[in-house]
């Protein structure tokens, strides 16, 4: 009876604790599986990567090829109605970059997709991202510096970008230079967990 009961309640620990850790996954292209079954997609393989730091956790990958953050913003609020997420991952800001739009727009956008999920309850991870001086450096700076500023100013979560890594393995990356090849999707996940891990609480 007594060992019943145990059972029971490291059951309903794991339920609670499963529930406690619901991830929205708000990306674009480098987080929704370009090119590959969405399954092969690292958001898919990352309930498998934090279990390995101790974390259970339950992902949604919502994340849309070619969204930029004026897209995300526009699906969020139905998103956490949805969902009602404990953690939002925000992985957006490289289409923006790549079509050149104003630094201004960008830091806008990203600000109320945090200010959103943090008035929906939910702890924020913010994603560095990184463009190419397409349009100068003076640009590609600027867009850069958008990220630890919010973070800092909305006391978010400030992850790295992986793709700063992803980069050096050539043969990780698509003939495209821009999206990771299906064989680096398990990389990234560990990387996301690895960032993540410290500051989640089973």
């Amino acid at each position: 009876m007594i060992r019943t009961l145990s059972l029971l309640l490291c059951l309903l620990c794991s339920t609670v604790s499963l529930a406690a850790n619901k991830i929205l996954v708000l990306g674009d292209s480098l987080s929704a599986g370009y090119n590959m079954p969405i399954e092969k997609a690292w958001p898919s393989l990352l309930t498998e990567a934090m279990a390995t730091h101790g974390q259970a956790v339950n992902v949604i990958n919502a994340s849309i090829s070619g969204d930029t953050t004026g897209n995300g913003l526009a699906r969020l609020p139905e998103l956490l109605k949805n969902h009602q997420p404990d953690w939002v991952i925000i992985e957006l800001g490289a289409n923006d970059g790549l079509r050149g739009f104003p630094p201004k727009v960008i830091e806008t956008n990203l600000t109320k997709l945090i200010t959103l999920s943090q008035d929906a309850n939910a702890n924020v991870a913010l994603m560095q991202i990184r463009v190419p001086p397409n349009y100068g450096k003076r640009y590609s700076d600027m867009f850069a510096k958008i990220y630890p500023q919010l973070a800092t100013r909305h006391n978010t979560v400030l992850m790295p970008f992986f793709l700063e890594e992803i980069i050096l393995k050539p043969e990780w990356m698509m003939d495209d230079g821009l999206h990771p090849e299906p064989e680096a999707q398990p990389w990234i996940a560990q990387f996301v967990s690895q960032n993540l891990a410290k500051h989640l609480e089973n």
